[in-house]
């Protein structure tokens, strides 16, 4: 199989696969060095096709394609965030907005648009600086994050992620959307 051909197949699989596809996993599918899947995906996004890459592995994100959406409640402590963050961005998906739902004041929402570890860096020292502190401790950590991916698959790992942390909470008859994934 040509490099080429080899590349072809590569976009095929990140576009099929609705999950992080591992450089391992496709050097031992092409019986090639990981280094040789790394120059392949240079290669790919020289050629304008938009890679991430994460700690899980790689994904393709078609332009065109609107990005999926879901909101999860979450509770966790202080110390904590920092890992919650890293947690989403490591899938190659974006927090998009913090929010609480305040028995009196309704809906308060902030965006943060937090896309990378650096992100998540420059946010914990703003907090940590006191620039300002975590919305969340309005409501004795209880908080929703509007969280965008580009596959649903994508949104489905962060969603097994926080549960596995712990960091999933439930919903209370009280809160005036249920912002579970549909069925």
């Amino acid at each position: 199989m040509s490099g080429k051909e080899r590349r072809e197949k590569i976009i095929q699989i990140l576009s099929e696969s609705g999950r992080p596809v591992p450089g391992r996993t496709l050097a031992t599918m092409f019986d090639v060095s990981r280094q040789v899947i790394v120059q392949d995906i240079a290669l790919l996004r020289a050629e304008k096709h938009v890679i991430t890459s994460t700690n899980v592995g790689y994904i393709l994100s078609d332009q065109n394609i609107i990005e999926k959406s879901r909101v999860f409640k979450v509770q966790h402590t202080d110390e904590e965030v920092e890992d919650e963050l890293h947690l989403i961005v490591d899938c190659g998906c974006v927090v998009k907005d913090v929010f609480i739902y305040h028995k009196v004041y309704g809906t308060v929402r902030a965006e943060l648009n937090i896309r990378s570890r650096m992100d998540v860096d420059r946010f914990m020292n703003d907090i940590r600086t006191g620039k300002s502190s975590l919305l969340k401790n309005v409501t004795s950590g209880y908080h929703y994050h509007t969280v965008t991916a580009p596959t649903e698959a994508l949104l489905d790992l962060i969603q097994d992620k926080l549960r596995e942390k712990g960091f999933l909470a439930k919903l209370q008859d009280y809160e005036p959307v249920d912002f579970r994934k549909p069925k």
